[in-house]
C-alpha cells in the first residue's frame, strides 16, 4: 500500500488517502450502491417520520409543514455526510472532509460564474420570450403617453425588488431556492458521487447513475398530485415528466461536480433552474424563441467541456484521490 497526498488548497486543504490507484479506493461496488440506495431512501422516508414514527400531530399550517420537512432534510443530509465519511478511506486527523465533499472556498468565483453562464445558455429562448413580453408592456405604456424606455426600466426594477423582498419572507421560496437545492446536492452529489467513484465505477456511469436515485426520490409526490388532481393518470403524467426532467438535470449536475470537484458548481445551477423552471423552447407568438433556443443549445454543447475544465477550478490535478476523478478527465 502507498500513501498519496493531494494538496487541494496549498494554504489550508490537505487531503490524505490510502489506496492503490485513482480508480479504486478500497470501497466495493456493492457497498457503494447499497450506501447510495440507503441515502436516497432515507432522504424521502424521513420526511414522513414526524407523523408515522414520532406520532406527532399533523402540522397546523403550510409553514409548519415545510419547517418540519426542512428539519428532516437537514437530519438526513447530516446522517449521509457522516455515513459517507465512515465508508470512504480517509485518514482521520489528516483530512479535511469539506474537500472530499467539494465544499471549498478556493476558486469560488469560477464555480459560480462559469456554471451559471453555461446553464443560462439553455434558457436563451426563455430570456428572449421575457424580453418580448417586456417590450410589449413598454409599448402599451408608450400608447398611454408615457415614456417607453423609462417606464419599462422602472417597472422591471420595481418588480425585481418586490420579488426579492417577497422571497425573503416566503417559506416556499426558502424551500425551492435554498433548502431543497442544498440538501439534495449534499446527498445526491457530495455524498453519492465520491462513494461510486471510489467504488471503481466508470466516470460516465457515475454521471448517469446518480440521477436515477435523484429522480426516483421525487416519486413521493405521486400521491400528493393524485389527491390534488383527483386523477391517477394526470398524477402519473406530471410525475413522469418530473422524473424525466430530474434525470436530465441530475446528469448535468453530476457532470459539473465530477468535472470541477466543486459543490458550488451544481448548487448554483440547481438554484438557477429552480428559479426559471422548465426552459421555453417553442413559442406560438414568434419563431425567435425557437431560434434562440437552438442557438443556446449549440453554445451549451460547444462550451460544455471548456467551461468545466478541471484546471479552471483546481490549483493542481496531480495525484488526486478516487473521489476526485477530474484529475484523470482532461
Amino acid at each position: 500500500m502507498y500513501y498519496y497526498y493531494l494538496l487541494l488548497n496549498p494554504a489550508t486543504m490537505e487531503v490524505a488517502f490510502t489506496g492503490d490507484s485513482i480508480d479504486g479506493g478500497g470501497v466495493s461496488k456493492s457497498l457503494a450502491v447499497i450506501a447510495c440506495t440507503a441515502m436516497a431512501i432515507l432522504y424521502v422516508a424521513i420526511l414522513y417520520a414526524p407523523t408515522l414514527i414520532l406520532r406527532l400531530p399533523p402540522p397546523d399550517s403550510f409553514q409548519s409543514h415545510l419547517i418540519r420537512r426542512f428539519i428532516c432534510a437537514a437530519i438526513s443530509s447530516v446522517a449521509s455526510l457522516i455515513a459517507c465519511s465512515l465508508i470512504l478511506p480517509i485518514q482521520r486527523g489528516k483530512s479535511h472532509l469539506s474537500g472530499v465533499y467539494g465544499i471549498r472556498l478556493d476558486h469560488i468565483w469560477q464555480a459560480v460564474v462559469f456554471p451559471l453562464t453555461l446553464t443560462s445558455l439553455m434558457y436563451a429562448g426563455t430570456f428572449i420570450l421575457k424580453l418580448l413580453l417586456l417590450l410589449d408592456s413598454g409599448q402599451e405604456d408608450g400608447g398611454n403617453g408615457r415614456s417607453l424606455s423609462l417606464d419599462s426600466i422602472k417597472n422591471v426594477v420595481h418588480e425585481f425588488i418586490e420579488s426579492v423582498s417577497s422571497m425573503a419572507s416566503d417559506i416556499s421560496a426558502w424551500r425551492n431556492f435554498f433548502v431543497a437545492p442544498l440538501t439534495e446536492e449534499l446527498v445526491f452529489r457530495a455524498c453519492m458521487i465520491p462513494l461510486l467513484l471510489c467504488g471503481g465505477f466508470n466516470t460516465y456511469t457515475v454521471v448517469f447513475l446518480c440521477p436515477i436515485s435523484f429522480s426516483l426520490a421525487h416519486l413521493n409526490h405521486l400521491l400528493e398530485y393524485a389527491q390534488r388532481s383527483g386523477s391517477w393518470l394526470k398524477a402519473l403524467t406530471i410525475v413522469g415528466f418530473q422524473v424525466g426532467y430530474t434525470v436530465i438535470f441530475g446528469s448535468y449536475a453530476s457532470f459539473l461536480f465530477v468535472r470541477t470537484g466543486h459543490l458550488t458548481a451544481p448548487l448554483v445551477a440547481h438554484i438557477f433552474c429552480n428559479y426559471f423552471g422548465i426552459p421555453v423552447i417553442i413559442s406560438r407568438r414568434t419563431g425567435m424563441v425557437t431560434v434562440a433556443s437552438v442557438a443556446g443549445l449549440l453554445g451549451f454543447i460547444w462550451l460544455l467541456f471548456p467551461l468545466t475544465s478541471p484546471n479552471l477550478y483546481n490549483t493542481t490535478t496531480d495525484n488526486c484521490m478516487c473521489w476526485h476523478r477530474y484529475c484523470s478527465w482532461g
